[in-house]
């Protein structure tokens, strides 16, 4: 994913998904030219933690 598509999707700047990346908040790839590109799991990964379960549109785990 681009750090635009992770942005609209937590609803924050891309700038705001830089700094998780530089901070290893949320882990990231380079591309050959440069860019920044995030997994999907990783990213959603993220999303429950700071959402909490639901929250990338499945349903939580029953114990």
């Amino acid at each position: 994913m681009t750090p635009a598509e992770v942005a609209r999707l937590f609803r924050v700047s891309v700038t705001t998904v830089t700094k998780w990346a530089r901070s290893g908040l949320l882990p990231s790839v380079r591309t050959l030219g440069g860019h920044r590109r995030f997994e999907r799991r990783d990213v959603l990964e993220h999303l429950e933690r700071t959402h909490g379960p639901g929250a990338a549109g499945e349903e939580p785990e029953t114990p």
